[in-house]
């Protein structure tokens, strides 16, 4: 079904997980936010299929983690050149690359470095350089993950990135969350929580050649608006998609999310 495949690369003395689902003549890559610290896509290849079912139609559709053994310290751009490593070893010569949130960082620095792995670019909610809003975020997720507060992370991130309407259906199930999903150890996920924070591709944004299209809500609570419109202005020839109302989830949010991929990936 959906010809879903978890998969594992070896990168040096490390590894990085994938999954690939999909049949199309084209490659689709998507790059995950910093939850990935948390969570890595292992295993999960066909709740991703059914979840981008029609992406699935169209794209060969691949899904990378970061390394599973991250340094103290490691940026998105080390991020980008092992993620071009990881295409070339998968054969992907080229490809649309949507990047969402922390995803989005790393695709910007793929798209300015390796400019030859990327097609199309879709930056999603995500940020250049940063500023006041994703600082305050990332600080009291870093102060949580030292504490081993799952649950008061899990939870600030909701709170953060849904609109009202959805939390009136999260709340409820609130109480449920506690160690189920809990991570033996932060380590990974306050590397990259470092890495959202000192990211900064702005001197090299006008590098970008390929046609890009960023897509923004303008209620972002963790990115903000402004990151996803300063950002536009910033490529070339880049357009903007500002989500009225809704906020950093939207891909989850918007029901014509994979339409907008779609629409864009299928662009002359």
């Amino acid at each position: 079904m959906f010809n879903a495949y978890n998969g594992g690369l070896c990168l040096g003395d490390d590894t990085m997980d994938y999954v690939r689902f999909g049949s199309g003549d084209r490659a689709l890559v998507i790059l995950p936010g910093v939850g990935d610290g948390l969570k890595t896509v292992k295993g999960a290849a066909l709740p991703f299929a059914l979840m981008y079912r029609k992406l699935a139609r169209e794209y060969t559709v691949y899904l990378f983690s970061r390394r599973n053994r991250l340094p103290e310290t490691y940026s998105t751009r080390e991020m980008a050149d092992d993620l071009a490593r990881a295409m070339a070893l998968l054969g992907i010569r080229s490809a649309f690359v949507v990047g969402i949130s922390q995803g989005g960082m790393i695709a910007q620095w793929l798209a300015i470095d390796h400019p030859e792995r990327v097609e199309r670019l879709m930056p999603v909610v995500t940020i250049a350089r940063p500023n006041d809003t994703i600082r305050a975020a990332i600080a009291l997720w870093t102060e949580q993950a030292r504490r081993g507060d799952y649950k008061g992370l899990m939870l600030d991130f909701a709170e953060r990135a849904y609109t009202p309407a959805r939390l009136r259906l999260m709340r409820p199930m609130y109480a449920l969350l506690g160690n189920v999903g809990k991570p033996k150890s932060f380590r990974r996920f306050l590397t990259q929580a470092e890495a959202c924070v000192t990211h900064d591709a702005w001197e090299r944004l006008p590098e970008i050649t390929c046609p890009t299209l960023v897509i923004g809500g303008t209620d972002d609570r963790i990115a903000s608006g402004e990151a996803s419109r300063s950002l536009a202005a910033r490529i070339p020839g880049a357009r903007l998609v500002m989500l009225e109302g809704l906020g950093h989830g939207l891909y989850e949010e918007d029901p014509q999310f994979q339409e907008r991929v779609l629409e864009f990936g299928g662009e002359k």
